[in-house]
């Protein structure tokens, strides 16, 4: 977990640029003379950032318009403080290193659960489609990690586990966890990972595998092999699948979820809230910045990330 991202739309943090600056104003003075917000503005829309700026912008603003009642600031409080609880002490750090602030952080929050609530719109979800991801649903598990450099670093720690008497070993994992896990963003907080099912992509495959395969209360019994180095995963919490019946909403959201991080399925639909927003480009300049999303082609390789906020990136 040592590189990881505070979630999947931290992957491709928003740029909050002020692209739409303009006047003689001055951004900056030097002993040279004055930089003003519109040579400011004239040289950031000529960049690839700055063009993706933009582009958020807008994307924001017309989400807002067709799906802004579906996403309250309860809604937004409640997952900043969702991921609040599950980074413990360590929350501040990882909005730092992310570059992140309280306010910049829920404004992406924002923007996502917005770009979710269209993603949703445009699923059409079958009967077919509810069973063929029932087969590959686990529902959200709770667990911790301790990363180590090398396997007998990893195997040392369980064979201390192992030899713990107590019934439940999770205190002694904590410790374990805080004096031997080089990761820094979970070591003080028990080594706790924010919850995942399995429609996850910011956790390691080997870590995701060999978790779901512990009950509550067990522990790898073996090194696990990551992307980071060696773990030793405790399993706090793994839930009963129980009967499909009671898991539709969770199904339906799990199909979701995976949508959004389908870029060919995130692109179309970009493309038509966007289409549906009566976009128009004032700025000649600018005025083709959104023709990979408003021409009739459905590729996403043209260079664009309108709404990839959301892309996965490998987090262990």
């Amino acid at each position: 977990m040592k590189s990881k991202k505070m979630l999947a739309l931290v992957a491709g943090a928003m740029l909050m640029l002020p692209l739409a600056a303009c006047g003689n104003k001055a951004v900056a003075t030097t002993s040279g003379g004055k930089i003003t917000q519109d040579q400011y503005y004239s040289s950031m829309k000529q960049t690839s950032q700055g063009k993706q700026v933009l582009q958020q912008m807008i994307l924001d603003k017309v989400l807002q318009k067709q799906y802004g009642k579906q996403v309250s600031d309860k809604k937004v409080n409640a997952e900043f403080n969702s991921y609040k609880k599950q980074y413990g002490s360590s929350f501040s750090s990882v909005l730092s290193q992310q570059g992140l602030t309280t306010k910049s952080f829920k404004q992406q929050i924002r923007s996502n659960l917005l770009l979710q609530a269209a993603v949703r719109h445009y699923s059409h979800i079958s009967n077919a489609d509810i069973n063929k991801q029932w087969k590959k649903y686990q529902p959200k598990v709770s667990t911790a990690e301790i990363l180590v450099g090398s396997k007998s670093s990893a195997q040392s720690i369980i064979n201390k586990l192992n030899n713990y008497s107590g019934s439940n070993k999770y205190p002694e994992f904590k410790k374990l966890a805080k004096k031997n896990s080089t990761d820094t963003s979970t070591k003080n907080n028990g080594g706790k990972v924010p919850a995942f099912d399995n429609t996850d992509t910011q956790l390691d495959s080997a870590y995701k595998k060999a978790a779901f395969k512990l009950k509550t209360n067990e522990y790898t019994k073996s090194p696990v092999k990551t992307a980071n180095g060696y773990e030793v995963i405790y399993m706090i919490n793994h839930p009963n699948k129980g009967l499909k019946s009671d898991h539709i909403s969770d199904i339906k959201n799990q199909i979701v979820q995976q949508n959004m991080n389908n870029t060919t399925f995130l692109h179309n639909v970009v493309s038509k809230v966007l289409k549906k927003g009566n976009v128009s480009i004032k700025d000649n300049d600018l005025k083709n910045v959104l023709d990979g999303y408003l021409t009739n082609s459905t590729s996403s390789n043209s260079g664009n990330s309108l709404g990839t906020s959301t892309s996965s990136s490998s987090a262990k």
